[in-house]
């Protein structure tokens, strides 16, 4: 799940300016990339006697008792700003077309905090703690309108659905 490789968009070797924004998808992270394909949060819970610990970034085990006993949960969606910096200047691609852009570390209704940027909302008005819910960007390219398709082959690019939050 790892962002910032540098390679394309369309995975190719040729000319074209290297994405910064498109996720490498691997057998572990599929489902949660499925799942945001689907408008669909998950996370990550830890099922050992005595922890029931719910973490996000996923990962194979679980970052409090190291357990490996672990599952997919989906999320509530529901998440509190935790804090936030507005991005003036950004020379990777895509993210320089997107500036500015609201950063943000996000409280998840379930306990972690998780990195995102935060939509439809000026950054004069964004308030610690205020309320957000999950929304999903199409396209890794920052539209809309791509299809999500999980195979990541969208009809205009790739079809990741990136989760990002907007006022509740």
């Amino acid at each position: 799940m790892t962002a910032g490789t540098g390679k394309r968009a369309d995975g190719g070797s040729g000319a074209g300016a290297p994405r910064f924004d498109v996720p490498e998808v691997d057998a572990f992270t599929r489902p949660y990339w499925d799942a945001a394909a689907e408008g669909r949060l998950l996370l990550r819970r830890c099922r050992a006697a005595g922890c029931g610990a719910v973490h996000h970034y996923p990962r194979e085990f679980c970052p409090s008792c190291w357990s490996e006993d672990v599952v997919w949960e989906q999320a509530t969606g529901r998440a509190t700003l935790y804090t936030w910096s507005v991005v003036h200047r950004n020379d990777l691609p895509p993210f320089g077309a997107r500036v500015p852009y609201v950063a943000a570390v996000v409280e998840l209704a379930e306990g972690p905090r998780m990195m995102t940027e935060i939509i439809d909302c000026p950054a004069d008005a964004l308030r610690i703690g205020m309320p957000l819910t999950v929304r999903f960007r199409r396209d890794g390219d920052g539209r809309r309108d791509g299809d999500g398709r999980r195979d990541g082959d969208g009809a205009d690019g790739p079809g990741y659905a990136v989760p990002v939050f907007g006022p509740a």
